[in-house]
């Protein structure tokens, strides 16, 4: 199964285009940071990650507020150059500690 759920901040967002289909996409990306028990041991997690929000959701997406923390769900694919990954956005709420 390829489900994701991730804590972040949105830092950039595009201008709203539409794919070869006519669906409203959104490219994003997001700041992720936490602190992780592996084996043992405490360890800091910072990344940035492409996402990307296609249909319904997309213009919504473009009212999310930058830098404000929110919880992202959704799904990886390999980018289309093959390399690193998008995270495609099915959902997101804000996050409340």
């Amino acid at each position: 199964m390829n489900r994701l759920s991730l804590t972040g901040q949105l830092t950039e967002r595009s201008a709203l285009r539409y794919t070869p289909a006519g669906l409203p996409a959104l490219d994003l990306l997001l700041q992720h940071e936490s602190v992780v028990e592996e084996d043992g041991q405490w360890r800091r997690v910072q990344m940035d990650l492409k996402a990307v929000v296609i249909g319904t959701l997309a213009p919504t997406a473009q009212q999310w507020p930058l830098s404000e923390p929110r919880v992202f769900h959704g799904f990886l694919t390999a980018s289309r150059n093959g390399r690193g990954h998008v995270f495609h956005l099915t959902a997101s709420e804000p996050h409340i500690d």
